[in-house]
């Protein structure tokens, strides 16, 4: 019998059209001899909808991210806990029917950000004892909160760059001082980040002190949380990771070299994802054979220390002394056919299909439950 997964994307984060692009990704690459898909699009307003599962859908056009339409018959999640040995049903509303719509065997959230990559949606599916692809509740919740995503890593003794965590509270009551500590702790320039949101949404890379209030309100328009970091000189390098085999180490690919030009302050939404300004991305990255082994170290240390699950790209500095800090661990990275994570993996021999093909079978044999 085949597999019949569930394609879970949109959702209510600001990155709900970019997950809406990499859910185009799977659908066109997905194995269909091997695999009955159902595409189940989340709303901005975080309503479950039956979805098309035809990839043309699912692609930026005229510089437009598509978006899960409002309007979409509503999916019904399990009315039980998942017995094993059986498959999770799936419900639908139709003409205020409510009507089978698929027994399914595992679930790809292939969301990006908050309500989605962040915990939410893992603890939502592990209430139905629903296998899925990715990393768990605490896993997810901790990768999505770069403040403690950066306390773990510290804590395992893998470096990162220099910060200063501040809330919104914290800003509004005494923004002077929050400002003098930052100036004290941290070097220029800073990038002044959402704690909780990606694809650099809400980023600013701030060169004068000067220009330090309007990026911390461009943050806190995303997240009551910011973290300002202090800039690093070093090459932008990411790495694939992928679990391991029970009993294994995580795997990890050759890393690849993000390069941005002249004409951009630093690799933000527009660049990565609308052309933007001169951007290369290299991979094999061109470091010497112990800097691709250092970066392949602690990208599967990161793996392990973060108890993350199924697959994650690590994204890290190398700077001219060799040394390599960890920047961000996404544990759901951009997944369209020319996103460096397939392509990292392509380029280690494993393809697009056969990549999606893994990681479903991951999640059909991982543990579900407490039990």
């Amino acid at each position: 019998m085949r597999a019949t997964v569930a394609l879970l994307f949109g959702g209510r984060s600001a990155e709900h059209g970019i997950s809406c692009v990499t859910a185009g990704g799977f659908l066109a690459a997905i194995d269909r001899d091997r695999y009955d898909v159902v595409a189940v699009g989340i709303t901005r307003d975080g309503r479950l909808v039956l979805a098309s599962d035809d990839p043309a859908h699912w692609q930026i056009e005229d510089g437009q991210a598509p978006e899960v339409p409002a309007d979409g018959d509503e999916v019904l999640l399990p009315a039980r806990v998942h017995r094993p040995g059986l498959r999770s049903e799936l419900r639908v509303i139709r003409d205020g029917r409510v009507e089978h719509l698929a027994d399914i065997d595992v679930v790809l959230p292939l969301l990006h950000g908050p309500y989605g990559e962040d915990g939410t949606v893992q603890g939502l599916l592990d209430l139905f004892d629903i296998p899925y692809v990715g990393s768990g509740v605490l896993a997810s919740a901790t990768c999505m909160d770069k403040a403690a995503t950066k306390a773990a890593l510290r804590t395992a003794g893998i470096p990162c760059a220099r910060d200063v965590v501040v809330t919104e509270d914290a800003w509004a009551a005494d923004a002077a001082g929050v400002a003098e500590r930052i100036r004290r702790d941290l070097q220029l320039p800073w990038f002044v980040k959402p704690a909780r949101a990606g694809s650099s949404i809400g980023v600013t890379r701030v060169a004068d002190p000067a220009e330090l209030d309007h990026a911390m309100k461009t943050a806190f328009a995303e997240d009551p949380k910011v973290l300002v970091e202090q800039g690093v000189v070093g090459r932008e390098v990411e790495c694939g990771v992928l679990q391991g085999a029970p009993g294994e180490g995580a795997r990890t690919t050759a890393p690849g070299e993000v390069r941005i030009g002249d004409d951009l302050d630093f690799y933000d939404y527009e660049s990565k994802y609308f052309g933007k300004g001169t951007v290369d991305i290299e991979v094999p990255a061109q470091l010497t054979g112990e800097q691709i082994a250092a970066v392949r170290a602690i990208a599967s240390h990161a793996f392990a220390a973060l108890g993350l699950e199924g697959l994650a790209r690590v994204d890290t500095f190398v700077t001219a002394d060799g040394q390599v800090l960890v920047n961000e661990v996404n544990t759901m990275p951009g997944f369209t056919p020319f996103s460096m994570f397939p392509v990292l993996w392509d380029h280690m021999g494993l393809s697009y299909p056969d990549l999606i093909s893994e990681l479903i079978e991951l999640a059909r044999t991982r543990r579900i439950g407490l039990r």
